[in-house]
């Protein structure tokens, strides 16, 4: 199998992935839930697990996009490192969020002694604090090798035009949207960012299936002797 076709398999696993850790991505609020904790714990480990290794697929996927779209002047390349980049962010949100977090809920929920409460609350609570601030430098990393690579993509034509300008148009949307301050990365806003940006990476995936699928046909029949 080519590397394009791999890389393009890695690509779609892993925004398919993102997509469902999304649709089943428990909130905070469901880890006190009367009776759920245990439920919901498995809930936000497993998706989080699957998040994880998600992360790692997409990387793979975004060395075969780089490959595809390179060129002198290394868009591709910074864009794969800034990718790089956000994808530890992400780690690290993932971890807080699906591992971290529902070990504090449970202490909470044990404590007997109301200080002893209020100390896991702060400390949940600067938890989400983190996960939040690495979820930022996921979404801005991202967005900005997004960016890139469709830039990438527009001076090399390795792949088609519209990609790119989608990548350009979507990158920096995310970006304000986010600095403004009237956008959260609450589970729906989150979502919302994982959508929009999966589209372009299965859209990316399916061209680059295809073309390189195109590259190896045989030329066409002139009639000529």
């Amino acid at each position: 199998m080519s590397d394009d076709r791999m890389g393009s398999i890695a690509l779609a696993a892993g925004a398919v992935g993102t997509l469902v850790t999304m649709a089943f991505h428990p909130t905070g609020s469901d880890l006190f839930v009367a009776g759920r904790l245990e439920t919901v714990s498995r809930v936000a480990a497993l998706v989080h697990a699957l998040a994880l290794v998600s992360m790692l697929a997409l990387f793979l996927g975004a060395i075969g996009l780089t490959r595809r779209a390179t060129s002198p002047d290394r868009l591709a390349v910074a864009a794969l490192v800034a990718f790089g980049f956000a994808s530890v962010a992400g780690m690290i949100a993932a971890t807080m969020s699906g591992f971290i977090a529902p070990g504090l809920a449970r202490q909470i929920i044990a404590a007997d002694a109301p200080a002893a409460n209020q100390a896991w609350r702060i400390a949940l609570n600067y938890t989400g604090r983190v996960n939040q601030a690495f979820a930022q430098l996921l979404v801005v990393g991202s967005s900005l090798a997004i960016v890139l690579w469709s830039a990438a993509i527009l001076r090399s034509r390795a792949l088609a035009r519209g990609i790119g300008i989608y990548g350009l148009v979507l990158g920096p949307l995310i970006v304000v949207a986010l600095a403004s301050g009237h956008f959260r990365l609450h589970v729906r806003g989150f979502g919302l960012v994982i959508i929009l940006q999966s589209v372009w990476f299965i859209t990316v995936a399916a061209f680059m299936w295809r073309s390189r699928t195109a590259a190896s046909r045989p030329p066409a029949a002139t009639g000529s002797p």
